[in-house]
């Protein structure tokens, strides 16, 4: 009877891969001492996750899948077998031992499952074996039975949706203790998967000397730091955005981040680019960002500011509408890193009245900045028109640059031939959205790229596009590398491909 009712709760609760899991693996169990047998439980395990994966080949590429398997699998594995049945005794002593059962299972858990964590999410939760002991008796015991009992008694829809909200309450204040959450940059496969064996090597009933090995296999991927830039060197990461603007900048020991992406929406509490792409990105590089520069304030490179200073508190802070005299740009701000050289070449002090206010348009009062080691340049211009592009080419007609952020995305607006044909870029990078209501890149500006034979990449087609002032003639387009059998390359793609070197 047991197995009908979880059966019937699957199906209520949307028969995902957790569900089917419990579902195949009982019905395995019930079948066998049906036929008298008994499997040990590794061929169980196998058995139910070879149907769940027949049913749904799909469901190999969610993390459930392998969080759920990987949980239970290790649950059976630790499993101490049988025992004498413990005495009745008191409802005080058998809830405690009911607790102290629950606490040994979600520790194991716990611990187990935290390198797979780190390998698919690029995140662990301290707080979770708390979570877990608070919200699986609450959903047991409280929300289940409400929601079930809810299809005869609909009012007590309500209560399950109170006690819902009520857990979601203590769980939102879980998440934002200090060290709530711990983040490391993504080790490469062969350092995670021994992380993984590590953690459970960690929790299997073997002796203590075999155990404690798991934390040499650990190590390695806890360790972990991304490659970065050799000294004089430095590396462009323009993120795939949508309809705006987001670069990082790294060097050997800093970094900068310059715009921080849209707000995916015209409420303040939209979601943003710097919560969705920024700041995952900087989580999965490990970095810790120097410098902030906003170009200006329009919403599609300023949007994910509020979401990246609340991360990164210790950045410096740099635009061209802050009320603060130090946190403003202005032409002639100069820093060296790692012998690379960063200038701020627009706005001039004059562009900015009495008040802070910028005497321009927004777009005009974009800042402009010039990162270079002396053999090759990077040129971000944020938004700035054709007429401050020509102020900037006839003012400095000897710069040059290798790699162009298109300036407001490749506008008619902006990429103006005397800009063009000043900084005589090896390569221009376009960030716009697929198929935006613009139509940036504009025709004319591609027109104008194709006659002076310069390459360029587009968001829509490249993804996140990397460039790296050691290798100048390549740019690596993250929806190259990381393709997928069902992606079809559009004409777009096509086109670009044409011009530069994946």
């Amino acid at each position: 009877m047991a197995w009908r009712w979880r059966t019937a709760y699957a199906l209520f609760s949307g028969w995902g891969v957790p569900a089917q899991r419990t579902v195949l693996m009982l019905a395995v169990v019930v079948g066998l001492r049906l036929s008298v047998r008994q499997w040990p439980w590794p061929h169980v395990w196998l058995l139910a996750m070879a149907v769940v994966l027949l049913l749904d080949p799909w469901a190999l590429m969610q993390a459930g899948f392998w969080l759920s398997f990987v949980a239970v699998g290790i649950l059976f594995a630790t499993d101490p077998g049988r025992r004498s049945p413990a005495p009745e005794g008191s409802w005080p002593q058998r809830a405690a031992r009911a607790f102290l059962a629950l606490l040994r299972e979600q520790g194991v858990v716990t611990v187990a499952l935290a390198p797979l964590t780190l390998l698919l999410f690029g995140q662990f939760s301290v707080v979770g074996l708390v979570r877990n002991l608070a919200a699986i008796p609450w959903v047991t015991l409280l929300v289940t039975p409400l929601a079930l009992l809810g299809v005869f008694a609909p009012p007590l829809w309500d209560g399950a949706a109170w006690a819902v909200q009520a857990l979601s309450l203590a769980l939102q204040w879980l998440a934002q203790w200090p060290g709530a959450a711990l983040f490391r940059p993504v080790a490469p496969w062969p350092l995670a998967l021994a992380a993984v064996l590590g953690g459970v090597l960690l929790v299997l009933r073997l002796p203590w000397v075999v155990r404690l090995s798991g934390l040499m296999l650990l190590w390695p991927a806890l360790l972990y730091a991304p490659p970065r830039p050799a000294p004089g060197q430095f590396e462009l990461i323009a993120l795939d955005v949508g309809q705006g603007s987001a670069v990082l900048l790294r060097t050997a020991g800093h970094s900068l981040l310059y715009d921080t992406g849209p707000r995916y929406g015209p409420q303040p509490d939209a979601a943003d680019a710097g919560d969705r792409v920024v700041l995952p990105l900087l989580r999965a590089l490990g970095e810790r960002l120097d410098t902030v520069v906003v170009s200006h304030s329009d919403s599609d490179h300023s949007g994910g500011a509020p979401s990246v200073q609340a991360a990164q508190p210790q950045a410096r802070w740099l635009s061209s509408y802050d009320s603060d005299a130090a946190r403003r740009c202005v032409a002639g701000q100069r820093w060296r890193w790692d012998g690379v050289d960063f200038e701020v070449l627009h706005p001039q002090p004059d562009d900015y009245d009495e008040t802070g206010h910028g005497r321009l348009s927004s777009n005009a009062m974009s800042c402009v900045l010039l990162v270079s080691n002396g053999a090759q340049s990077a040129w971000l211009g944020g938004d700035i028109d054709a007429a401050r592009e020509v102020r900037l080419a006839l003012a400095r007609p000897e710069q040059r640059a290798t790699v162009m952020l298109a300036p407001h995305h490749g506008s008619q607006t902006s990429s103006s031939p005397v800009l063009l044909n000043t900084l005589r870029p090896s390569l221009v990078m376009v960030q716009s959205g697929y198929r935006n209501r613009f139509n940036h890149p504009a025709p004319v500006v591609l027109e104008r790229y194709a006659q002076r034979g310069i390459p360029w990449v587009n968001s829509p087609g490249c993804g996140a596009a990397t460039w790296r002032s050691a290798e100048p003639d390549r740019v690596v387009c993250q929806r190259e590398v990381g393709r997928r059998y069902w992606h079809h390359p559009g004409k777009q793609e096509n086109d670009q491909s044409n011009d530069h070197n994946h």
